[in-house]
């Protein structure tokens, strides 16, 4: 698959419909996207009223008024305020937990305790639904047993979020620390027929058919495995070894 990347106003011609209606898709999420504040950047500055727009995925929405809301540059979330009244019944509704949203409006000094400001929403767009029945991460704690049942979410929790952006630092600091000295980073083989320090064969790698029975096994005049015939034509094995 090849992937042009070319300016939106440049995909339009008269002989090309197709390029001109991705053009104006690509156009609209570009300058969507141009336009919002990371919650990151949003929380470090002092509120005195300024309008902005944010996009993110909703964490609880309480009292059918206050949003907590985050896009995964901080773990901090900030809170956005739906005045009562100010919106329909049926856009309430679609603001359940996980929900992705875009909120415009002013940030102003927080009146309760717990957060530095609140956003007062002047308009919310939902971006994507989430059946909150289905969706697993609810507003509460989850055990450490749980979240490894839904890796591909936790990252979504404070804890992960957490243990995450210290690898990324630590990652970072070794990574920068060997290239400023000159070492090159090499990507050593995961695959290998070498049997390092004796364990290899624990993680063996073949599209043999092992679990349908001996007698679908290919095997040599002696009973041993035909490796010839698997996708490598030797025994392999994921690396134990760095």
């Amino acid at each position: 698959m090849r992937l042009i990347f070319a300016r939106p106003d440049k995909l339009h011609n008269k002989n090309n419909h197709v390029g001109s209606s991705f053009g104006r898709v690509l156009l609209k999420f570009q300058m969507m996207f141009n336009k919002r504040t990371k919650i990151k950047h949003l929380l470090a500055i002092e509120p005195h009223g300024q309008e902005v727009t944010v996009m993110g995925w909703v964490r609880s929405f309480r009292n059918n008024q206050f949003i907590a809301l985050n896009d995964g540059s901080t773990n901090n979330n900030i809170q956005v305020v739906a005045e009562l009244g100010k919106f329909d019944d049926a856009l309430l509704k679609r603001i359940t937990v996980s929900a992705s949203i875009k909120v415009t409006g002013t940030i102003v000094p927080s009146l309760g305790k717990g957060q530095k400001m609140d956003l007062n929403a002047s308009a919310i767009e939902i971006l994507g639904d989430s059946d909150a029945e289905k969706y697993p991460l609810q507003p509460k704690k989850h055990s450490l047993e749980f979240l490894r049942e839904i890796a591909h979410l936790r990252f979504r929790t404070s804890t992960f979020g957490s243990v995450f952006r210290v690898r990324h630092s630590l990652a970072f600091a070794i990574h920068k620390f060997f290239n400023d000295k000159g070492f090159v980073y090499l990507h050593t083989p995961i695959i290998t027929a070498s049997d390092a320090e004796g364990a290899g064969e624990m993680f063996r790698v073949t599209t043999l058919p092992f679990d349908e029975g001996k007698n679908k096994t290919p095997r040599n005049e002696d009973g041993s495995v035909n490796f010839k015939e698997d996708f490598f034509a030797w025994p392999t094995n994921l690396t134990v070894s760095g």
